[in-house]
């Protein structure tokens, strides 16, 4: 069976080729939109067009893979092993020009179900920051050739990241689960890519990270960089249509979770 540092290797290639696709058709977009409306169908273009660069890839060096994309959907393989991709993490910061934006692929132990996979190898890509974070199970987190480790002590309060979803009905609980976590913030941050939010727990450059209504691809990767960096990552409530994902160290997991369990 192919190890778990092999789908990694695999993972970072495959991420930085597509990002820099992505960053490549981004810099196009900004030629073309003077004939459009808007970005959005340039944005839309180029997640399409990344996601088709990265099944490519994989049907060529795993063609028995299965794969779970956010455009183009799942399909189960042969192997027991199934890629989940997001091609373009953080969609709006892209289209606004923002550098918040990456490619994340993970390769997972099962199905396209996050309840009962088992995390083997993730890489996620910045390519307008230039950084390219990678793990593999049970070999640790790393950024280029620097290993990760999440924060243990937040004795001034965690500085936390979190994300709202884009239906506007939402927004009022979202707000009020922000209210109920920062008695244990120093303060907040919104980046607008739960892929990177994730990425920088993992790094100690956040404490931790909470969202609900997150989609397989968007936490894939990200999770087992946090877990891996020696982080605890957890979903509440699976069965609803908006789970709640926590990530950080463990003490602080540990109160993040103690406030959020009374919400569910």
């Amino acid at each position: 069976m192919t190890s778990a540092s092999q789908l990694k290797e695999l993972a970072a290639d495959i991420a930085r080729e597509a990002g820099e696709l992505a960053r490549l058709r981004r810099s196009a977009g900004f030629a073309l939109a003077a004939t459009k409306s808007t970005l959005a169908d340039i944005v839309t273009e180029a997640d399409r067009e990344v996601e088709a660069l990265i099944c490519a890839r994989l049907d060529a060096e795993r063609p028995g893979d299965g794969f779970l994309g956010e455009e183009s959907g799942g399909g189960d393989g042969t192997t027991g092993v199934t890629w989940v991709v997001d091609p373009i993490d953080g969609t709006v910061n892209y289209a606004y020009g923002l550098p918040a934006y990456c490619v994340s692929i993970a390769a997972v132990e099962g199905g396209a179900d996050p309840n009962s996979w088992r995390p083997l190898a993730a890489a996620v890509y910045a390519p307008v920051l230039g950084e390219l974070f990678t793990a593999g199970r049970g070999e640790g987190a790393w950024l280029d050739d620097a290993r990760l480790a999440v924060t243990s002590e937040t004795p001034a309060g965690g500085l936390l990241a979190t994300g709202f979803g884009y239906d506007p009905s939402t927004h009022d609980g979202d707000l009020l689960t922000v209210r109920q976590v920062m008695p244990l913030a120093r303060d907040l941050r919104r980046g607008g890519s739960a892929a990177l939010d994730l990425s920088y727990v993992a790094a100690g450059r956040l404490d931790g990270y909470f969202e609900r209504g997150l989609s397989p691809w968007d936490f894939a990767a990200g999770s087992l960089l946090v877990t891996e960096a020696g982080g605890i990552v957890t979903r509440l409530d699976t069965a609803s249509a908006r789970p709640m994902l926590i990530a950080a160290g463990a003490p602080l997991h540990a109160r993040i979770t103690g406030v959020l369990d009374k919400e569910i």
